[in-house]
């Protein structure tokens, strides 16, 4: 994840998938099995753009499933080869997620609220054994959402967590085109992102936000490539 890695959630269909993937997106996420929101697509219509779409990006599932057997029959009908926990998980089921399927990419999110930043350092302790990487998100407290919120947290939390972490912690939370690259140089995260910010009006990802969002997004990681040389 040393370049920077651009994640892009929340897709509706092939041509979505088809138009992000042109812009330059890395990561393709899928939500199922949601607290929230409602589901974009169906499984079935998730797995098609998944098998279309090939090695011409890394997909991987966005779910709050908890239970490792579970989450990977989800994981091997959809097609993907990574997931996103966006809900609580004991360790013994990361400890099986692991033994059922070795090469399963984990991502698990921290979810910044009020006065939480101590809470998820320790949080980072506990799970950097059992996961790949973390994704930071925002909590809305209006409606108790902890994804796609279109809300930004407090940035120094997830700096902090960045610092704190063993692993690739990735941003996410109220990203656009207008703040991603502020956003990198304040947090230097592994990679960001985005959900809501690159939506028009009905809903769809916009194609002009979209590529600005990369533009934005490979500046700014560029930008934190030459102060580290």
């Amino acid at each position: 994840m040393g370049k920077g890695v651009i994640h892009v959630a929340g897709i509706i269909d092939q041509a979505e998938a088809d138009m992000l993937v042109d812009c330059g997106a890395d990561v393709l996420g899928f939500p199922f099995r949601l607290a929230k929101h409602r589901e974009d697509l169906s499984e079935e219509e998730a797995a098609r753009i998944v098998r279309a779409l090939g090695p011409a990006a890394q997909t991987l599932l966005i779910t709050y499933l908890a239970k490792a057997e579970e989450i990977v029959a989800l994981c091997r009908r959809l097609g993907v080869a990574g997931v996103q926990l966006h809900g609580d998980i004991d360790v013994a089921e990361l400890e099986q997620l692991r033994a059922l399927w070795p090469g399963l990419r984990v991502i698990k999110s921290l979810i910044v609220r009020d006065a939480n930043g101590e809470a998820l350092e320790r949080e980072v302790k506990r799970l950097e054994p059992h996961v790949d990487a973390f994704i930071t998100d925002t909590f809305d407290p209006v409606t108790g959402a902890t994804g796609a919120t279109g809300k930004v947290h407090d940035w120094n939390v997830s700096r902090r967590l960045v610092e704190a972490s063993t692993c690739p912690v990735i941003l996410a939370g109220g990203l656009n085109p207008g703040n991603v690259r502020v956003a990198i140089r304040a947090v230097r995260p592994a990679g960001v992102d985005v959900h809501t910010g690159i939506e028009g009006p009905d809903g769809r990802k916009d194609r002009e936000l979209a590529a600005r969002f990369v533009a934005e997004a490979r500046a700014g990681f560029a930008e934190l490539c030459q102060k580290c040389r």
